[in-house]
């Protein structure tokens, strides 16, 4: 099967061969690894397993990063959940919860999956986890999904970067966030223009978005971005399963995202040297964690 290096051509060839994104993703790892179906499946199986101990470690009991900077979120959201006083309900609120959770683990060191960052690994399991829970689905349908995340995550890896170094929290929570509504869509019935359409609507509204790390470590403000790159994923989703459309196309809002990165300043782009970082609140956590003389 053809190699798709943009998004208009990876909806060609999905439509030329009448299969979705997932299924897209699926025939390029047998044709690139000559592995087979099942043990594709089984490895996504495994990656979707790590996924889901570390969305709900930390709504489960208290997770503190090894730094002392973040922790305990995740289980309050989870009691919040369980209090069944939300405003925005039940859904909206895991969906954080497993967001903050995944991060709360990784900031500890534990066991996460990088999709397609560390800093940003909690978006693709929580919004995919929540909407699985929500819709009824079984594991395997899951796993499927994975797959068509995965999809848009090789268009974006071919044309731009996932790096925040490179293209600030846009292209990390952005990327993150972009690849699960896609997931979710796909999930929900879509077809792969409506993925895409959902993956451009998401860098849209997440366009210019800096890299601002407290003490350089992807905990703050990083871990409450993933919460919300979750709830955009989840929301966009919905917008395009409603019928709304990109009025830009996802290639053109990878493009936009891609420059507008390269063009923010190096204080913007995870060197902890601009935004949140350099306030004094954010130097005073510096301080903390590394000493006077950091």
């Amino acid at each position: 099967m053809k190699l798709a290096k943009s998004g208009e051509e990876l909806i060609k060839v999905c439509a030329e061969n009448n299969i979705s994104l997932s299924e897209y993703a699926i025939a390029r790892e047998i044709a690139d690894k000559g592995l087979t179906r099942e043990q594709l499946f089984a490895h996504m199986q495994t990656t979707l397993n790590v996924m889901r101990e570390a969305a709900t470690a930390g709504r489960e009991k208290e997770v503190y990063s090894l730094s002392g900077l973040i922790g305990g979120d995740a289980y309050k959201l989870q009691q919040y959940l369980n209090s069944g006083k939300s405003l925005m309900g039940a859904g909206t609120i895991k969906a954080m919860a497993m967001a903050l959770s995944a991060s709360e683990v990784n900031g500890a060191m534990g066991k996460i999956v990088a999709c397609p960052t560390a800093g940003s690994c909690g978006i693709l399991p929580s919004a995919l986890l929540t909407a699985g829970e929500e819709l009824g689905k079984t594991d395997e349908e899951l796993v499927q999904a994975l797959f068509a995340a995965s999809a848009v995550g090789m268009i974006i890896g071919m044309n731009a970067t996932f790096a925040g170094a490179e293209g600030g929290c846009q292209a990390e929570c952005g990327s993150a966030a972009a690849m699960a509504a896609a997931a979710v869509v796909e999930l929900m019935g879509g077809t792969p223009e409506m993925s895409l359409n959902a993956a451009a609507i998401v860098f849209k509204n997440i366009l210019g978005l800096v890299c601002d790390p407290v003490a350089g470590l992807v905990e703050i403000p990083c871990a409450k971005r993933n919460a919300s790159g979750a709830v955009s994923a989840l929301a966009t989703a919905d917008l395009v399963m409603a019928g709304v459309a990109s009025k830009i196309p996802f290639d053109d809002a990878l493009s936009a995202m891609y420059n507008v990165g390269r063009n923010l300043p190096k204080e913007l782009r995870e060197t902890a040297l601009g935004g949140v970082a350099i306030t004094p609140t954010g130097l005073k956590y510096k301080e903390q964690v590394f000493g006077k003389d950091a």
